[in-house]
Parts: C-alpha cells; sequence; structure tokens
C-alpha cells in the first residue's frame, strides 16, 4: 500500500465516530397525545398533548437534568423513553436501537440496560410484597443468578442506598416515604443497567438524606458508568448533578445547554422566570438587588395549546410573530440551544417585529425594568397591583410607537 494510500486509510479512521461519540439515547420528534373521549360510543373528541414534538440526545456517561413547571410533560417524557408508555408518533433510539415501538418481548432484553426510578414512593412499592421480594424482581424476571446468591446481593443493594440489610422480610408500609424511594433506587441499580431515568428521584426526601442520596448516585455512576436522565423541580439538585440541562414547557424544550452556560446567561424569558425564582439562602445577600419575574396566570391547558410560541400568553417580549409562529429550537450559541424569537442577551432573530402584543404589556408590569427594558429604577419591580386580564390574541400599541 502507498503512503498516499496509508494516509487516506488512516484520515479515514480518524474521521468515523467512535462509539464513545455516538449518544446512548436519541430522541426525534417525541409526541404522546392522551386522547379524550365522550359520550356511549367513546368518540375521541380532542387530546391531551403531554410531549408535542421534542429533540435532544444523552451522551455516554452524562446527566441530562429536565426541568419544568407540573404539567409540562416531563414525568410522560421520561416513561416514553423508558418504553412504559408508547409514543404517538416520533423516534427513540437506544445505542443503534430503534426502541419506539418495541413490544413487552422486544423490550424484555433492554429492560436490563434502562432502568427507572419512580416519583410516587408509595405507589410503586406492592404492597403485598417484602422489600426482599421486591428488589430481587429483576434478578428474577430477567433470569440472573447474582454471585453469592440473591438474598446476598439485595441485602448488599440495601446497604449501598443507605437501609440495614435486615430490612429484607419487611414490608413497604413499615418505611417513611424517604426509604421507599431509596428501596426503589435499589431496585433500579440491581441490573447494573447502562442509564437510568430518574423521576424526582430526592424530592420525597428529607433535606438532610437528599444529599446523601445525590452523593451516592454521583458515586455509583462514576463506579459502573452510568448515564442519568434526571426530572426535577429543584434547581438547586439539577445544577449540582446535571452536566447539560432541558428546560421544557407545555410539552415542548424551550431551552437546552451546558449547566454552566445556563445558569449563568438563560436565553429563552422562561428559563430567566424559572432562576429567578430560586431563593437565596445567605441572610447576607438577601438585601442584594435580584430580577424576581412573577409570571401571569397559569400555564395553559395542553388540550388547546397556544398557536405559535406556546409561552407568549405569559412572556413579556411576545409580539405578533410569537403569535403566529413556532420558533425553531436552534443553536444561537456552541452548545446552547433555544426556541425564542427574542431571546435574552443575544440579538433579536426577529428585529423586524418590534409591536409588543397587549398581553405581553400586561406581562412586562410584573417584571423587573432591567429585565423588560423599561425606564425606571434597576431591580425595582413595576406595580402589579392590577388583575390579570385574559390573554388577547391581538397586537396593542407598542410604547416606541405612539402614533398607532
Amino acid at each position: 500500500m502507498s503512503e498516499t494510500e496509508t494516509g487516506a486509510a488512516a484520515a479515514a479512521v480518524k474521521a468515523a465516530p467512535a462509539d464513545d461519540e455516538k449518544p446512548l439515547l436519541k430522541v426525534e420528534g417525541l409526541v404522546k397525545h392522551f386522547p379524550i373521549k365522550k359520550g356511549l360510543l367513546q368518540r375521541q373528541v380532542g387530546a391531551v398533548k403531554a410531549v408535542d414534538g421534542i429533540d435532544f440526545e444523552v451522551r455516554r456517561g452524562e446527566t441530562l437534568g429536565v426541568v419544568g413547571e407540573s404539567g409540562c410533560g416531563k414525568s410522560t417524557m421520561g416513561r416514553l423513553i423508558t418504553r412504559l408508555l408508547e409514543p404517538s408518533g416520533g423516534r427513540i433510539e437506544f445505542d443503534g436501537t430503534d426502541i419506539t415501538h418495541l413490544g413487552v418481548g422486544g423490550m424484555r432484553p433492554l429492560r436490563r440496560d434502562v432502568q427507572m426510578i419512580f416519583q410516587d414512593p408509595y405507589g410503586s412499592l406492592n404492597p403485598r410484597h417484602t422489600i426482599g421480594s421486591i428488589v430481587s424482581a429483576p434478578f428474577r424476571l430477567q433470569g440472573v443468578e447474582p454471585e453469592g446468591g440473591v438474598k446476598k446481593e439485595v441485602q448488599r443493594l440495601l446497604e449501598l442506598v443507605g437501609l440495614s440489610p435486615e430490612h429484607f422480610n419487611r414490608y413497604p408500609h413499615e418505611f417513611s416515604g424517604g426509604q421507599r424511594q431509596r428501596i426503589g433506587i435499589a431496585r433500579a441499580l440491581a441490573l447494573k443497567p447502562r442509564m437510568v431515568v430518574a423521576d424526582e428521584p430526592v424530592s420525597a426526601l428529607d433535606v438532610s438524606i437528599q444529599a446523601q442520596v445525590v452523593n451516592l448516585m454521583d458515586d455509583l455512576q462514576d463506579e459502573l458508568g452510568l448515564t442519568y436522565v434526571i426530572i426535577a423541580h429543584d434547581l438547586s439538585v439539577v445544577r449540582h448533578v446535571s452536566d447539560r440541562i432541558a428546560v421544557m414547557y407545555l410539552g415542548k424544550i424551550v431551552e437546552l445547554a451546558d449547566r454552566d452556560s445556563l445558569y449563568a446567561s438563560p436565553m429563552h424569558p422562561y428559563t430567566k422566570a424559572l432562576m429567578s425564582a430560586v431563593p437565596i439562602p445567605d441572610p447576607k445577600r438577601r438585601t442584594q438587588k435580584s430580577e424576581r419575574i412573577l409570571l401571569r396566570g397559569d400555564v395553559p391547558s395542553p388540550i388547546a395549546p397556544p398557536s405559535g410560541c406556546r409561552f407568549h400568553t405569559r412572556c413579556w417580549k411576545a409580539t405578533e410573530v410569537c403569535r403566529t409562529t413556532e420558533p425553531p429550537l436552534a443553536e444561537l450559541r456552541p452548545g446552547q440551544r433555544v426556541a425564542c424569537h427574542h431571546p435574552e442577551d443575544f440579538a433579536d432573530q426577529q428585529p423586524q417585529d418590534t409591536v409588543l402584543l397587549s398581553v405581553a404589556k400586561e406581562a412586562a408590569e410584573l417584571v423587573p425594568d432591567e429585565v423588560s427594558g423599561k425606564p425606571g429604577k434597576p431591580g425595582k419591580p413595576a406595580a402589579a397591583g392590577k388583575a390579570a386580564k385574559a390573554p388577547e390574541e391581538t397586537p396593542a400599541k407598542s410604547s416606541t410607537d405612539e402614533s398607532q
């Protein structure tokens, strides 16, 4: 082989993506609609659009955090990627294998690689089974015989999550909520999976135990090479454990970025509002100026989500293009993808559209002047005594266009 051919072959090998560089989980256009049926014939009259077209990847060995308000579709997304729910559309690929529509038999071999920690520690454990039977169920279902026997391995797992091996013969009702959650963690880790989807794994635990469990999950990730998708409400927990963070709103991902970029410079208005809600625990810093953003109203119904950008009914920057056109999830900065026409701390994507909607003017009353761009005292919210009106879908006069 000539030197030229040798060099070309080496370049091809170098250009070929290594297995470690390929994402472990790849989701494209994932959709889950729950049908609403009425009448004697149970005809479908609508659908709850819990997850409505999301795209993301989870790299090997990383932790992806998912945050958002209650009802935004986080838990449904977690159940979809573990295939506990059947997707209505889209594609789910795990380690190069399409698992979107695999049946029970097809998913059985993959259950060893994908496990889930459930949110409700009371509903996820069978009250008629002992703890030993619950934690050993994965071994029994997969036909795995651990070294030293099932009982010894279960006792080791219980000790690993902070419980006593003597709890082997007890029942779930004899434990507190936090202890039950740790039993669920032990069950999920029994088969040493490659990816674990944790739905609010520490929300039911005492604050003194949360750090212990989070550190335990970190240690297990380093030891076993685990990949985590952690769904949580606590932004401080997400910041501590995540490498990248996805922000969901009404079934959509509105921002996806690495941890440092997201917390240092959030680009979506909804993300900025979420970050402003994080309390400051240090009493010495509570007197400092802070941009506390109060969003108007509640999250719209997932049965009939707003047109265009789904956040425009609560956003202080919404314009006509936000009402009519859905923004794509585009990479505006390296590693930071945002779905917004008028992002924060970045060039406006629709500079020609400057007329605010009337709902945006009302929302701006609850946003600090330095965030909304209004003149006034820095950091001091404007008066918010007026009752919030129903969202209007027509453009209103802009403060920069008084002649209209």
